[in-house]
Formats: structure tokens, sequence, C-alpha cells
């Protein structure tokens, strides 16, 4: 029963948010905001691993671990009270998912070498709630049958360049797939073609696998960067651990979990290689623009008839539609506009259209290159 098995998530909170700009910043990332609710992104993302029906959690609060970095960990802290603190793991630099799933791996190993792993970026939001746990459940058996490394896949609405794809093959019971190959953000054409084909998924982030199975692939396939970990993994709840931490891990390979792992696994063909697709149909966003973050106030009907979705203090809308709005400190009037995004905070104001959403970050690369550090 999957009770028996010892079930330890990982959350991944260490990005920056900078899409979410001006209301994303360094020091209060969007998985520490509340952008749809009273609870914040991170906190969504315990709540449902933890407690989603308050009787049978996949796992306890001590027993999940957070990879963020010090910018972020105080307001992680507070708002995770009920997570170990040094479990709060701080990386001192940014080097992709794979060493930070790596490193978790190494930890978590030396406690109980048999527990399996569930990688959770602390940005995602879920509609059915009962069903992602469901799914969760499937993959945390699957993950504990063997070497066996579980992805969980979306099933794609439209030819995004943005996400990685999964190819899936031959179909396992109770609808589990293998998985062929992963191919990251493809041009359009690409895109539309694995659309148009019917078996590729969007790569949701989401993974499930044993301590054991991802430690050892990382010890495979990232062979410069494993010994580091493992000797940061050995300090760990020790004086030397921050010496230790700091020292090493800037050495780590800078890389994703699917370049490093997934990639190298899958080209060993589908029967061989132990990847699987779970389809995780669960009504998922990861909310990674202003304009994903109207679509999704849209689909859960938090939208005005014409498709305005305004977080104002008080407002009056004139032949507008499509647009999104937060401005909580101020009254707002939209006459004949369409499509706008409009974000006002105590110390700036963003103005762009839904179509131009992507393109916030550089907004804030350029306020890096102009020196405005107090703006981002």
């Amino acid at each position: 029963m999957t009770a028996a098995i010892d079930f330890r998530p990982v959350i991944l909170a260490g990005g920056s948010g900078t899409r979410f700009w001006p209301r994303s910043r360094r020091a209060r990332a969007k998985q520490v905001l509340a952008l749809d609710g009273e609870r914040t992104m991170i906190q969504r993302t315990l709540d449902r691993l933890t407690a989603p029906d308050r009787l049978t959690p996949l796992a306890e609060p001590h027993d999940v671990w957070v990879i963020t970095n010090a910018l972020l960990s105080g307001a992680i802290c507070t708002q995770l009270d009920c997570v170990p603190p040094q479990q709060v793991v701080c990386e001192p630099a940014a080097r992709n998912t794979a060493p930070a799933c790596g490193l978790a791996a190494f930890l978590i190993e030396r406690l109980v070498p048999e527990a399996v792993l569930g990688i959770f970026p602390a940005d995602h939001v879920i509609a059915d709630e009962a069903a992602f746990v469901a799914t969760i459940r499937r993959a945390i058996q699957l993950a504990a049958a063997g070497d066996n490394i579980v992805v969980l896949g979306i099933e794609p609405t439209r030819p995004e360049t943005g996400y990685g794809y999964i190819e899936t093959g031959a179909a396992c019971d109770d609808g589990v797939l293998r998985v062929r190959r992963f191919t990251e953000k493809p041009n359009r054409e690409r895109a539309e073609e694995f659309l148009a084909a019917g078996n590729y998924f969007w790569n949701s982030g989401m993974f499930v696998w044993s301590a054991r199975t991802l430690a050892n692939a990382v010890r495979e396939l990232l062979p410069e960067t494993a010994p580091l970990l493992e000797q940061i993994a050995a300090a760990w709840d020790t004086p030397e651990f921050d010496r230790v931490f700091a020292e090493l891990y800037p050495k780590c390979e800078n890389i994703s979990v699917d370049y490093a792992i997934l990639e190298p696994r899958s080209a060993k063909g589908e029967h061989h290689s132990h990847l699987y697709c779970i389809p995780a149909r669960f009504g998922w966003s990861d909310l990674g623009s202003w304009a994903a973050l109207h679509e999704y106030q849209v689909e859960r009907k938090a939208a005005d008839a014409h498709s305005n979705v305004l977080d104002a203090s008080g407002s009056v809308v004139m032949s507008s539609k499509g647009n999104y709005v937060f401005s909580p400190d101020k009254f707002v009037a939209l006459v004949g506009v369409e499509d706008l995004v409009v974000v006002e905070t105590d110390d700036a104001l963003l103005i762009t259209t839904r179509h131009h959403s992507q393109d916030v970050g550089k907004v804030v690369k350029e306020l890096a290159e102009r020196g405005h550090e107090k703006l981002i």
C-alpha cells in the first residue's frame, strides 16, 4: 500500500519570477506571493502535499524539503512554519534544477535510502486537488517498484514554445505511458507538429523517483558534480555545512534535470530507460506570466462578463474587454481598452499587453543594467 512507502516531497523555490514584475522582486518572488487568493503559491503547494483532505496527506510537513535561496528563505520559513527550518536549504549560487534535485536526493538517501522523492515547483496552481493527489499516489507506487522515473505530463492545448515536451510511446497499466524522448522548448513549427501528433505532453516539471534512483542517476550522468553534492550532503546538520555548501555548490554544473538526467535516460529506448509518463488531468498552470494569470482567473470565473480581471479599490469599466488590472489601493477606470495588463505597486507601474507579458522579464534585466537595484 502507498501508506507503507516513505514519501518525501521536495519543493523547488529558487526562482526569481521576473515576468511578474513589479509585484515579484528578488526578495519576494512569485512563489511567496498570493497571486490568486489569500494563501501564497508555496503555501498552497505545501497544502496539497500535506493535507489535501485533512485525513490522508501525501506526506507530513516534517518530511518536506525546500530548495531555495537566501533572499527568499526568511519569507519561506515564516510562511511554512511547520516545515523544519533546517530542511529549507538555501543554495549559495543558482545552478539550475539538476544540482538542486541531486542535492535533495543525496541528503535524503543518507537519511532514508528507500524513500521516494517528489519534485514540485513552488509556483504551480492545481484546479482539482483530489485528482492531483490520486495521480501522485500512482506515481509513488510506480517509483517505488524499481529503478523508475515518473514524469507528470500535461496534455497540450496549444503549440506552446515555452515548455519542454514529452514524446510518449507504449501504454502500460492504468494509463501510464512509456517515454520515448524529451524535447526542450521547440520552435513554433515543431510545437504545431507535436500538438497534431497526439502523443506529446508538456513537461510539467514534476517528477517522482526514489532517492536512490535519482542519486545513482546523478552519479552516472554528472560524474563531476555528484562527488560535490555527496560531500555537501555528508556535511548536512554539522557545523561545517554552511562552509562546505558555499565552497562546493558553485562548482556544480549549471544544468537542468531535463538535460542532465531525463534526456540521456530516454536515449536508452522506451523499454529500457525506466522512464514513465502519467498524464496529469487535474487542471494545471504554471502561471508563467501576467497573461497566464489572467487566463487562469478567467477559467475560474474570477472575471467580469467581458473577461476583465480587476483587483482594484473600486472600478468603472466601459467598452473594455480582456484586461488584467492589479491596483489594490487606487480606483481604476477602464474606457475603450482591450487586452491590457496594468500592475501598480508602491514604487512602480507596469503597463503592457497580454501579448507582450512574456517580455516583462526584460524590464528587470534593463533595470539591473541601469543600476536600479531597489526596483528589482
